[in-house]
């Protein structure tokens, strides 16, 4: 498999240490809700060292049931809507930032593949939220191409860049 240079190892890790510097900025922690991505966005991050001094824990909610016991999902968020969708996602997050002390959050859920496609929710989609003190939750739905790998990826490439973009837009904010 080809991998574009952003979205390799190394691009992943750039992109995570972009969002450690704005966390340890910002002096918070980040927490990680994720399905799709099987805990890989968690991954990148406490590859970094000192990890520990701004990535706090990361839920893998994989099955819809460890959606609603770990995360707090309602179930009928998940009737309406599926397990793919930005509402499921947005639940995700404020499950996981539900703690005090836990200031940023993000969450993926997808369809991967190279099965569980609809015409509705193809293979590809992934929906993410992002949440920050004081501000509202971001959701966003992206369709990926690739194979499964591929797919993974470009989530946590996408989850990490958009949390970056986020992490900018409320510290600019703060200091201003």
């Amino acid at each position: 498999m080809s991998v574009a240079p952003s979205c390799d190892d190394q691009g992943l890790r750039d992109e995570a240490r972009g969002v450690s510097e704005r966390l340890m900025q910002a002096g918070w922690q980040l927490v990680t809700a994720e399905s799709c991505t099987g805990g890989w966005v968690a991954k990148t991050c406490t590859d970094l060292p000192g990890s520990s001094g701004w990535f706090d824990s990361g839920v893998v909610s994989y099955s819809n049931l460890a959606k609603a016991r770990l995360l707090g999902v309602e179930r009928a968020t998940i009737a309406k809507y599926g397990a793919v969708s930005q509402e499921t996602a947005a639940a995700m997050v404020r499950g996981i930032v539900s703690m005090p002390t836990l200031q940023a959050g993000l969450a993926t859920t997808g369809i991967a593949g190279p099965s569980g496609g609809s015409d509705d929710k193809p293979v590809g989609l992934v929906c993410f939220a992002w949440a920050l003190p004081g501000r509202a939750c971001v959701t966003e739905a992206v369709k990926f191409a690739g194979d499964r790998e591929a797919i993974r990826r470009q989530s946590v490439l996408h989850a990490l860049e958009r949390l970056r973009e986020l992490l900018d837009e409320a510290l600019s904010a703060i200091n201003h």
